[in-house]
């Protein structure tokens, strides 16, 4: 019987990865990706802010709280930590009075930010069309 080594396994397991399954790993992972609030978290602490800087940015959660409106305390704590444990972010304590704690990108959730900024901005420029998609369906209906 041929046994195989633990990196094959692992690139066995990663050949077998389908989101249409629904046990795939990946399925959970897009499911907290299509969070909005991960999108939002995403483009922050990428640099997509209101001065559109463009570079990554470390941010405390109390300037997190206030570029994300609408985003209640519970879910942005939520949604931090769940980012942390993806490997997604970083959250960097400063032993001052107040503590002070700061949150930012990994190399990883770098190479996602791509990709929601991309989202964000075709929502932004195609929000009309949808509008208007949405109001001659409404009328039909």
């Amino acid at each position: 019987m041929a046994t195989t080594t633990a990196a094959g396994r692992r690139a066995q397991d990663k050949s077998a990865y389908n989101a249409f399954f629904a046990m795939c790993p990946s399925r959970q992972l897009l499911d907290r990706l299509s969070d909005k609030w991960v999108v939002l978290i995403l483009c922050a602490l990428g640099g997509d802010g209101p001065d559109g800087s463009g570079d990554p940015v470390s941010m405390r959660y109390s300037e997190l709280s206030r570029l994300i409106a609408g985003v209640s305390p519970k879910m942005l704590t939520q949604t931090l930590r769940a980012l942390e444990r993806d490997g997604l972010v970083t959250r960097t304590i400063t032993p001052t009075v107040p503590v002070t704690v700061d949150y930012a990108l990994t190399s990883l959730g770098s190479s996602l930010h791509r990709t929601t900024r991309q989202l964000r901005a075709w929502a932004q420029e195609h929000m009309d069309a949808v509008r208007a998609n949405r109001d001659r369906y409404d009328a039909n209906a």
